[in-house]
């Protein structure tokens, strides 16, 4: 969330990035709790003040004053806490503001692209979309068990996920590789390898408000007898990882890698891609999540763009990366980027990963600080990013495949599949 005086005094810039994001927010209500809530703020602290004074005093006069007055600020208390809800509660739906470069728009049609890679194979036969390819995924017996979009992954495309994975991995934990990614995008930042972690995936309501990324109304599933949500992403329960922590800042950038099964309700994908694993209840992803200082964080944004398309270039996959507009790019970035990759079997480029730069958006509602070199506190940046997901194996799939169904294995994961040339 925003600091509220940096919401006040850019009052006409945050009503311009609710407009262009689409989102649900109210700054006027928002001021007007906010007005409330520091006349009461004001009330109880004169009144606190008259109380200690009191309590100096001896007699009966002085003891029934403060009776009085600790009734009175019982009563403000009570009128403070529903206001103090209620304001963060308005406070979480302003939207950061976006950056400079972002563009303005109303739909992905309006996403700028800005980087191209790879070339579109050629097939000497009409490609298949990847819910074809019956020896890899099974949704018949899977919609008998769990429902719609539920599917049974199985034989070689486990073991290239797996692989897949492995090799993500295997990559973001070496820093000999991360520097030569650095150095080739002439990137300013540490060559800091990442933590791998397998995290949580559920997550309490208040710390997944905090992160900005709980939908309780949209596409996250809620377990209901417990405090408790399924989370949409591994990013969601990394970047609460240093929850009300403080670091220090000779140990930033912090920098972690996680692996889990993610789960979204796909509200508002009713009718879309109904076949094929593109929109499941159920998916696994690999995530990034830094924390840095204010000063190194939009490089840090950079060097994840750049692990992203280092990865896919080396899996041979043709690709697009894409600058996200306004109304595409959600409430709590300030800059967000996809990669999409061609799909020929679809006939269309996928979104596979995504990159998001949030400043101390996230921070501010996690209260993740750290001391700087003068000892002040300040909070931290985060910023987060796709590594792999089952998209990338729909693309691998698509675009790899064989006439007889058969799928080549790209060059740099046949060390992972012991030498395997071929699936399927």
């Amino acid at each position: 969330m925003l600091d509220i005086q940096f919401v006040k005094d850019n009052r006409e810039a945050i009503a311009e990035a609710i407009k262009n994001k689409g989102v649900e927010a109210d700054l006027p209500k928002l001021l007007e709790l906010d007005d409330r809530r520091r006349g009461l703020i004001t009330e109880l602290e004169e009144l606190r003040q008259q109380r200690n004074r009191l309590s100096a005093g001896s007699g009966e006069q002085a003891a029934e004053a403060g009776r009085k007055l600790r009734q009175e600020i019982n009563r403000l208390e009570e009128q403070l806490k529903p206001l103090e809800e209620e304001f963060n509660a308005e406070l979480y739906r302003i939207p950061n503001l976006p950056s400079p470069d972002t563009p303005v728009g109303n739909s992905e049609e309006e996403n700028e692209v800005v980087y191209e890679s790879g070339s579109k194979p050629e097939f000497g036969f009409k490609p298949k979309p990847h819910w074809e390819m019956g020896q890899f995924i099974d949704e018949e017996r899977a919609v008998r068990v769990s429902g719609k979009r539920f599917s049974f992954l199985k034989g070689d495309f486990v073991l290239l996920q797996l692989a897949l994975i492995q090799y993500g991995l295997d990559v973001l934990t070496d820093e000999s590789v991360l520097a030569g990614i650095t150095k080739d995008k002439g990137l300013k930042v540490a060559s800091k390898p990442f933590l791998p972690i397998l995290p949580p995936t559920m997550m309490r309501t208040k710390p997944y408000l905090a992160t900005n990324r709980l939908q309780m109304k949209g596409d996250t599933f809620k377990l209901a007898e417990d405090d408790l949500w399924l989370t949409g992403s591994a990013e969601h329960t990394l970047c609460a990882y240093f929850l009300g922590e403080t670091l220090e800042q000779a140990d930033l950038p912090v920098r972690l890698v996680g692996y889990n099964t993610a789960y979204r309700r796909e509200v508002g994908s009713a009718g879309k891609d109904t076949r094929g694993i593109i929109r499941q209840h159920q998916f696994d992803k690999l995530e990034m999540e830094s924390f840095s200082d204010q000063e190194t964080s939009f490089e840090e944004h950079k060097f994840m763009i750049a692990i992203q398309e280092y990865l896919m270039e080396r899996l041979e996959l043709p690709f697009r990366t894409v600058l996200k507009c306004t109304f595409d790019m959600g409430g709590p970035n300030i800059r967000g980027v996809d990669i999409e990759t061609w799909m020929p079997g679809q006939d269309l480029y996928r979104e596979t990963n995504s990159a998001d730069y949030l400043g101390d958006y996230q921070a501010r509602g996690l209260n993740t600080k750290f001391i700087s070199a003068d000892g002040k506190r300040q909070l931290v940046h985060t910023n987060d990013a796709t590594v792999f997901c089952q998209r990338h194996i729909v693309a691998i799939l698509e675009n790899n495949q064989l006439e007889d169904g058969r799928v080549r294995v790209p060059k740099v994961l046949q060390p992972y599949l012991k030498g395997r040339e071929i699936l399927g």
